[in-house]
Formats: structure tokens, C-alpha cells, sequence
């Protein structure tokens, strides 16, 4: 019974519908049929008042300043004025607006998720790079202290590391160079002795540089000038000791000039 009023009321609501929509084509039939009338009227005149171009203007002007005025003094007024007409297109036009209104209130509504979803996002992030900030600013801060308080006692522990092997080295010079002394010294100027060392007897005007002075003259060379390492073996270096270092693979000659030599890379 209920399902039927429901569909007895759509149904008239569907035909005073029709109704209205009749009855308000009607009324603006009659007033586009009352502006075609008027725009004949208007081109007619035109026409007629072809001879007198001079008055065109100023009687245009005329006429539509006197137009304008009325028009400004008439209040507007609906088309139709049947109340049934006016409840079924306001009815009509407010479906047609609550239509158009759900559809941007679901945009919205999609849009403001949308953004929620960004502004959850940043959040995180912004949380998460703050946290990551924080932990580096104490470490730098821990380590400033440490440095602060390490660096005075990291500074005299490489001063007394660079003094260790300062003597380390000195030392080891000195080892070496007692070493090269007591088992290689010079030879004697009056070729006493036995066989071997007369004949390897020399001129005692020449002033021979021992084992440790070559080794130092070459080692020298290489580190002040390395892109050229060579020495010249003049008559200070004695020929045993020269030819002994070469065979050993401690120096090599020149490739060009053979009273040149240079200490042997070892690295």
C-alpha cells in the first residue's frame, strides 16, 4: 500500500513536471516572438531614416538613453506566475545543484586524503631526519670534548714517537756505519800486507772515500734529486768497492756513460 502511494506521488510529481516545463516554453515563445517584433520595428526605422544621416546619431543616442532609463526604473519580474510552475523549476534547479555539490564534495573529500596522506609522510620524515640530526650533533659534541681533552696528550705522544725513531735511526747509522769500518775499511797506502791487499794498493795522493761515504753520496742523490739519481764515480771511489756494490745489486751504472752510478730501487 505504501510502495503504491510512493509511486502514485513520483508519478505526479513527473507530470506537474511536464506541466511546468510546458507552460514556461509557452511564456518564453511569447516574449522571443516579442523581441523579433521589436528588432523589425528597430531595422524598419533604420531604414526610413536613411535620408537623414546627419539626425541618425543624435536620435539613437536619444532614444536609447530614454530605453536605458526605463529599463532602470522597471523592477524585474518573473516570467511565469503560476506557483506550481515556480515550485517544480526550483525544485528541478536544486536537484541539479545538490548534484553538482556531492560531486565536489567527494573531489574534496579525495583531495583532503590525498594531502593527509602527504602530511603523514612528511611528518615521519621530518621526524626521522630530526632524530638523525640530534644523534649526530652529541657525537660531534662527545668528540669535540675528547679532541679537546686528547689533543695535548696525542701532541706529546707523536713528539715522543718522532724522537724514538730519530735515535732508532741514528743508532742504526751508526751501526752501519761501524759495520762498513770494521769489515770494510780502506785500503793501505803502502800495499802492506797480504797478496790481495798490495794489489789492491793505491796512490795516497788520492783522498778514497770509504764504503759508508759512497752509500751515503747515493742515497743523498736519490732523495734531493730524483729525477737524477746518478753519481759520478770519480777517482775518490775506490774500484773494489764500486764494482763490489754493483755486483751486490746495491747501485747500477748509467746506461749511456759507465763512470756514472746510482743507488738500486728497492720498493
Amino acid at each position: 500500500m505504501e510502495q503504491d502511494d510512493q509511486s502514485s506521488q513520483s508519478s505526479d510529481d513527473a507530470g506537474c513536471m511536464m506541466a511546468a516545463k510546458a507552460e514556461l516554453l509557452e511564456e518564453c515563445e511569447e516574449q522571443f516572438g516579442l523581441l523579433q517584433k521589436l528588432q523589425n520595428e528597430i531595422i524598419l526605422a533604420d531604414t526610413e531614416a536613411k535620408d537623414d544621416e546627419s539626425n541618425e546619431a543624435v536620435n539613437r543616442l536619444i532614444a536609447i538613453t530614454s530605453e536605458l532609463e526605463q529599463w532602470e526604473e522597471m523592477d524585474p519580474k518573473l516570467l511565469p506566475t503560476n506557483p506550481e510552475v515556480l515550485l517544480a523549476v526550483g525544485k528541478e534547479e536544486l536537484q541539479r545543484l545538490n548534484s553538482q555539490l556531492k560531486m565536489v564534495l567527494s573531489c574534496s573529500q579525495a583531495k583532503l586524503d590525498a594531502q593527509k596522506k602527504i602530511l603523514k609522510r612528511e611528518q615521519t620524515w621530518q621526524a626521522e631526519k630530526k632524530e638523525a640530526l640530534n644523534a649526530v650533533s652529541e657525537e660531534i659534541t662527545r668528540l669535540r670534548h675528547e679532541n679537546e681533552k686528547s689533543e695535548h696528550s696525542i701532541l706529546k705522544d707523536m713528539k715522543r714517537k718522532i724522537n724514538n725513531l730519530k735515535d732508532y735511526h741514528s743508532s742504526l747509522m751508526e751501526m752501519l756505519s761501524d759495520m762498513l769500518a770494521e769489515h770494510f775499511p780502506l785500503p793501505d797506502p803502502l800495499g802492506n800486507g797480504t797478496k790481495k791487499k798490495r794489489a789492491a794498493a793505491y796512490d795516497a795522493e788520492i783522498n778514497l772515500i770509504s764504503l759508508s761515504e759512497i752509500i751515503e753520496r747515493l742515497t743523498n742523490k736519490t732523495l734531493d734529486t730524483p729525477h737524477d739519481p746518478y753519481v759520478t764515480a770519480d777517482d775518490t771511489f775506490w774500484p773494489p768497492y764500486t764494482e763490489m756494490i754493483l755486483r751486490n745489486g746495491i747501485a747500477i751504472r748509467h746506461p749511456e756513460d759507465c763512470n756514472k752510478i746510482r743507488l738500486e730501487n728497492f720498493f
